[in-house]
């Protein structure tokens, strides 16, 4: 008896859907070493028997005292965050301030260029007295 028939005889006293699952997740543990070794040599055998999940998660986790340092730099940057707050509500009651002001003269100035407009064309000759005086009350009702 050799190898061949040691191995022959394992396979035969799997169900065919295990040994397909069997043969599937060999193929993969191989793909996943070969692709390992080329992509880091020796180091990924080191690497790969060195890794300790629990180590790594407990490594990971904050300690009461982060915990504690942490919810103080929150605090301190939330209280800094209002302050720019209020400081970006002011300059923008403020810009609001000025917007309306331009407005308004621009408006303004904008109603004077058109009766200075109508009264140029009427005395061209283009408007006659009916529209100038429609035209002054739609000016005046803006």
């Amino acid at each position: 008896m050799n190898g061949w028939d040691v191995v022959i005889s394992i396979i035969n006293q799997f169900p065919p859907v295990a040994m397909t699952l069997l043969l599937i997740a060999s193929i993969v543990a191989v793909s996943i070493g070969i692709a390992g070794f080329s992509k880091h040599g020796m180091d990924f055998i080191k690497h790969g028997f060195a890794q300790n999940a629990l180590g790594d998660l407990l490594d990971k986790l904050a300690t009461k005292e982060d915990i504690e340092e942490l919810r103080l730099a929150t605090k301190a940057d939330i209280n800094k965050m209002e302050t720019r707050i209020e400081k970006m509500e002011t300059e923008l009651g403020g810009m609001k301030t000025e917007l309306a002001t331009i407005k308004v003269n621009h408006f303004g100035h904008l109603k004077d260029f058109l009766t200075e407009l109508t009264s140029i064309l009427q005395d061209k000759g283009i408007f006659n007295n009916l529209e100038k005086t429609r035209l002054d009350n739609q000016l005046r009702g803006m």
